[in-house]
């Protein structure tokens, strides 16, 4: 998205021209957050097809409560991950089984052609799936915004509407749990 010189618009602004009908603030909105949204769903299910209807139905039901929106402060984003964390609810609730792709179709799709480490990495982003399940929502989304997506502290502030002190000590806390989870797990040398 060419910037121009002029700063994107704001949260609220967005809102307010997408619940007037301006197409181009949706289209802002998909841009600005889908990235985001698809990375926390696709760490939850562990399947990019799956995902990928994940964040395609976060949009479509946020375009369906547009009208009845209210920031209370709160960015955008912090709206569409409460979405896509109650799609991702519902999709194990109806499935009641965690779909993975077959380890064939995960190695013919690598883009390195070196099945071992197609393999390495399948496995460890499977490890890492299955102990950030047993986290708590809040510790999840602290790991998957700051050192998935790489979000700094100020935006985690912003999106989790916690102090920063506070989301420090989640952090802490979060990875501390993740570490312990991944022992568990014994899937490889942590």
């Amino acid at each position: 998205m060419p910037n121009d010189g002029i700063p994107p618009p704001q949260d609220s602004e967005l809102i307010q021209r997408a619940t007037q009908g301006d197409q181009k603030a949706l289209v802002d909105i998909y841009e600005r957050y889908q990235p985001s949204v698809f990375t926390y769903v696709f760490y939850r299910v562990c399947d990019q097809e799956t995902a990928e209807d994940l964040t395609a139905e976060v949009f479509t039901r946020m375009l369906a409560n547009l009208p009845r929106y209210k920031s209370r402060g709160k960015p955008i984003l912090s709206w569409l991950y409460t979405i896509a964390r109650h799609l991702v609810v519902d999709h194990y609730r109806q499935n009641r089984i965690a779909s993975h792709l077959p380890l064939e179709e995960d190695l013919v799709d690598s883009q390195d052609n070196h099945p071992v480490k197609s393999a390495e990495d399948r496995l460890a982003r499977e490890c890492l799936s299955r102990a950030l399940e047993r986290l708590t929502e809040e510790q999840r989304q602290v790991i998957i915004l700051k050192f998935i997506e790489n979000r700094d502290i100020s935006e985690l502030v912003t999106i989790l509407g916690k102090n920063e002190r506070a989301i420090r000590s989640l952090q802490h806390r979060a990875l501390a749990a993740l570490h312990r989870n991944m022992q568990k797990e014994r899937c490889y040398e942590v």
